[in-house]
């Protein structure tokens, strides 16, 4: 990999705060446009332009997400004088619609809660936990890396709130329900009775570190399966978005949305709307009185 790109990672890191999985994205992206072409640094508009054919296989999301990144590689080298031109104009601009999220209903989330209470019930330690995780997935919308690796510094003592690392390690307040709370009283009384857990600064220690975001997905979907659930319509993500979805449909203002999701452009947040209007449109759909007639029936 030639220098250019370690030293723009290295700005990543550094300025930007990136997170790991961010510079591996952007690590692989870069580079396999170097296996292609030869070193970035002095590539062409024409060289950018035969791109496309390598990524003719793909699709759009991915086309869009690796022209992403060497725009900001190019744009990188101009701002640091070490190009005169940006050839990144020439690289393709496929059209992408953004997916809407998966979206659990009211009753599955009722589901899930019931058998993860259930379990909790039993005082074992494995069940207390994922009650807990549940509640923060569901009741705070955290995102799985900021769940697990949670510090045990960050659970409040008397005020209703957890001090959260988000993307580019930017710090936010999330407030944690009286249900949650309950659930992490919980689980720390039985954490503090697990020898792992003694000397781990984790909220949700494992025998090396924290538990990854791995065994979360894991865990989640086991706990799908358990409540009679499709694993395949639940992983954490899932959860962070029917949190949204949820408190967006009984009348969270978005600007509130933003802030407890930890979104740096409100934009994203939108596509919260878009799912609320989704929603809406089958419930007239379904619900109409003239739904079920034709026209000129």
């Amino acid at each position: 990999m030639s220098a250019a790109i370690e030293t723009f990672l290295a700005m990543l890191a550094v300025e930007r705060g990136a997170a790991a999985n961010t510079l591996a994205a952007y690590r692989r992206d870069l580079e396999g446009a170097e296996d292609a072409l030869g070193d970035l640094a002095l590539a062409s508009r024409e060289d950018l332009a035969r791109l496309g054919q390598h990524w003719a296989g793909l699709a759009a999301s991915s086309v869009a997400r690796k022209a992403s990144a060497l725009r900001q590689f190019y744009g990188f080298l101009l701002d640091e004088g070490l190009r005169r031109d940006d050839p990144s104009t020439a690289l393709p601009r496929p059209a992408t619609r953004r997916p809407l999220p998966k979206i659990l209903s009211h009753s599955e989330v009722e589901a899930l809660f019931q058998q993860a209470e259930a379990e909790a019930q039993s005082g074992r330690a494995e069940g207390v936990r994922n009650l807990a995780l549940l509640e923060l997935l569901y009741g705070s919308g955290l995102r799985a890396t900021e769940l697990v690796a949670l510090p045990m510094a960050a659970v409040p003592r008397d005020a209703p709130f957890l001090t959260v690392t988000g993307k580019g390690s930017a710090q936010r307040m999330v407030p944690i329900s009286r249900r949650a709370k309950a659930a992490l009283a919980k689980w720390l009384e039985v954490r503090g009775l697990e020898v792992r857990a003694s000397d781990s600064p984790f909220l949700f220690p494992s025998r090396t570190r924290h538990i990854s975001r791995i065994r979360l997905y894991q865990l989640v979907k086991e706990l799908a399966a358990r409540a009679g659930i499709d694993p395949a319509k639940i992983s954490p993500h899932v959860l962070r978005h029917a949190f949204a979805t949820h408190l967006l449909e009984g009348g969270a203002d978005l600007r509130v949305l933003q802030t407890l999701l930890g979104h740096a452009d409100i934009a994203t947040t939108q596509i919260y709307t878009h799912v609320d209007a989704a929603r809406l449109v089958e419930l007239v759909n379904a619900r109409h009185p003239l739904a079920g007639r034709t026209q000129g029936g």
